[in-house]
C-alpha cells in the first residue's frame, strides 16, 4: 500500500551519481505513523559497493589535495543548503521516522550549526615544532586518515550521518555512509546537500542494502582506513570485531541505559519536568534517553506525581498533525520490545502509574508509560528500553544510589538533580558515564564532545576532539643540511 504524502525517490550516490542498485533489487519503506509503504529504498550489491570503494579511494586523493580554504568555503555552503531545506528535510524525516515535525525540523537545522563548527575546526587542525638537537628540524603533523566507512540508524537520520560526514570531510577525508534502510529519503536529502554545494565526486558517497553484507564487505576492503559506528552494542561488538581483525580502528557509539539521580535536596518537580521532557523526545528513542529514575525517598512521591503529570500531558500522534507533542515508535520491533518490557516489569510487581499499552489505531504507537516499585530483577532495569518507559526507584543513600548507576556495562550518559554544589561535584566524579548533565538533561551539543566509556562505546563526536579520530598523527624528524 501507498500514500500520496509526496515522498521523494530514493536513490544511491556513487562517484558524484544518484543511481539504482545494479540489479534494482528494493526493500519498502514504511511510515511508522501509518504502517503504510510510503517507498522503496535501492540495495547494493557488491559491484556497487566496489564502486563506492574505487569513488571514495579516488576521491580522498582529490580533497586531501584540496585547499582548507576551498575545502571549508564547499562545507559551509552545504550548511547553508541544509538549513535553507531543514523544513523539507523535516517533513521527509517525519514520514519516514515518525518524530514531531518541529522536533524534525530542529534536527536539520542543529545539523547546518554541526557542519558549520567542524567546518571551521578543519582550520584548527594543527601540527606543531618540537624543540630537539642542533641541526634537526622534528615535526608533528595531523593528516587525514584517509576513506571512512560509516553505518549510522534511524533514530536520528539526518543529525547522525552529519556528525560522520561533517568530521570526516573537514578533516580532509572522503566517506561512504550505510544510512538505514528504514530513513533513507532523509539520509540522501542531507547528501545532495553536499552534491549541491559543490563537493567533489567520490568524496561523499552514499549507499544501501543488507547491513551485516555491507558491513562486511566495506570493513574487510583495503581502501577503507576508519570504520565509524553508532548503534547497538552487540551489533558494535560485531563490527568492532571484524574491524579489529584487519588491523582497522573504529569509532564506536554505542547505546546506553542513562541514570538520573534525584537527590534530597532538588527541587522533585522541577526534575521531573526536566526529566520527562528529555524521556519522550523522540519517543525515547534517544541513546542518551534517561531510562532510570534512582529518586531520594524524601521527594519521590511528589517526583513521581509530576512525572506522571508530565507524561499524561503528551500528545501522542502522527508526526505531521498540528499539536503533537509525540509520535509512534519507529517500528514494529520497537513496539514489541517496549511490550514485553513493561509486560516484565508489572509481572514482577511493579506498580503502573500510567501508559503501559500501544495506542488502538494504526502505525506503532505506545503510550507515554510510567512504573513505580519496579523491582531490581525487572528487564527494564538492565535492558536499555529506547521507548517510552519511564521505572521510577526510591534511594535512601547517595553511595548506594551511584553503585546501582554504575552496576551496568553501560557508560553512555548519566544525569543528576541537586542545589549543592557539593553534591554535584561528586556525581560528576562518581559518575560513570561519558556524557553528564547536571540539573537538567541536556543532549549532544556540536561545540563538546560526547561518546561513552565500557561497553558505550569509546571515540568522540563533537566538539574539537571530534576531528581526532580522522586525522593520524605523524612525526617527522628532519636532519638539516650542514
Amino acid at each position: 500500500m501507498t500514500t500520496d504524502r509526496g515522498y521523494p525517490a530514493v536513490r544511491m550516490y556513487l562517484a558524484g551519481e544518484w543511481c539504482q542498485g545494479g540489479t534494482g533489487a528494493t526493500a519498502p519503506v514504511e511510515n511508522p505513523a501509518t504502517g503504510e509503504v510510503i517507498g522503496e529504498v535501492p540495495l547494493a550489491t557488491p559491484d556497487d559497493l566496489d564502486r563506492a570503494l574505487a569513488a571514495a579511494e579516488q576521491g580522498a586523493r582529490v580533497w586531501r589535495a584540496t585547499s582548507v580554504a576551498r575545502r571549508t568555503a564547499i562545507l559551509h555552503a552545504a550548511a547553508d543548503l541544509i538549513a535553507e531545506r531543514a523544513a523539507e528535510i523535516g517533513r521527509v524525516m517525519t514520514l519516514e521516522q515518525g518524530k514531531p515535525l518541529a522536533e524534525s525540523t530542529g534536527e536539520a537545522r542543529r545539523t547546518a550549526d554541526t557542519l558549520r563548527w567542524h567546518a571551521e575546526d578543519a582550520r584548527r587542525a594543527y601540527g606543531r615544532i618540537v624543540p630537539s638537537a642542533p641541526g634537526t628540524l622534528l615535526t608533528v603533523r595531523r593528516e587525514p586518515i584517509g576513506p571512512v566507512a560509516a553505518f549510522t540508524p534511524w533514530n536520528f537520520p539526518v543529525g547522525g550521518p552529519n556528525r560522520k560526514i561533517s568530521s570526516a570531510l573537514s578533516a580532509g577525508c572522503s566517506l561512504i555512509l550505510k544510512a538505514s534502510e528504514e530513513t533513507p529519503a532523509t539520509a540522501a536529502a542531507l547528501v545532495a546537500c553536499y552534491a549541491d554545494a559543490g563537493l567533489p565526486a567520490g568524496v561523499l558517497n552514499l549507499v544501501f542494502g543488507e547491513p551485516a553484507e555491507v558491513s562486511a564487505h566495506l570493513i574487510a576492503s583495503p581502501v577503507t582506513r576508519l570504520i565509524a559506528f553508532t548503534g547497538s552494542v552487540p551489533v558494535g561488538k560485531l563490527l568492532a570485531a571484524e574491524a579489529g581483525k584487519v588491523m582497522k580502528p573504529s569509532l564506536m557509539e554505542l547505546g546506553g541505559h542513562a541514570p538520573v539521580l534525584v537527590c534530597a535536596d532538588a527541587d522533585p518537580a522541577q526534575a521531573a519536568r526536566r526529566a520527562a521532557q528529555a524521556k519522550f523526545f523522540n519517543a525515547g528513542q534517544v541513546c542518551t534517553s534517561p531510562s532510570r529514575f534512582l529518586v531520594h525517598e524524601s521527594v519521590i512521591e511528589e517526583f513521581t506525581a509530576e512525572f506522571v503529570k508530565a507524561a499524561e500531558s503528551v500528545t501522542v500522534g502522527d508526526g505531521l498533525e498540528p499539536g503533537t507533542t509525540m509520535g509512534p515508535l519507529a517500528n514494529e520491533r520497537r513496539l514489541r520490545a517496549i511490550e514485553r518490557l513493561a509486560a516484565d516489569a508489572t509481572g514482577r510487581g511493579a506498580t503502573l502509574r500510567t501508559g503501559g499499552e500501544r495506542l488502538d489505531r494504526p502505525g506503532y504507537y505506545f503510550a507515554p508509560t510510567v512504573l513505580t516499585d519496579v523491582p531490581a530483577d525487572a528487564a527494564l532495569l538492565s535492558e536499555e528500553p529506547f521507548g517510552p518507559l519511564a521505572p521510577i526507584v526510591p534511594f535512601t543513600d547517595l553511595d548506594d544510589a551511584l553503585r546501582t548507576a554504575n552496576a551496568l556495562p553501560y557508560g553512555l550518559a548519566a544525569y543528576g538533580f541537586t542545589k549543592s554544589a557539593a553534591t554535584a561535584e561528586k556525581l560528576s566524579d562518581g559518575l560513570e558515564a561519558g556524557i553528564l548533565s547536571i540539573n537538567h538533561c541536556g543532549g549532544s551539543v556540536h561545540e563538546a564532545p560526547s561518546g561513552g566509556v565500557k561497553d558505550s562505546g569509546y571515540g568522540r563526536e563533537g566538539g574539537p576532539e571530534a576531528l581526532d579520530a580522522y586525522l593520524i598523527t605523524k612525526r617527522v624528524s628532519h636532519l638539516l643540511a650542514g
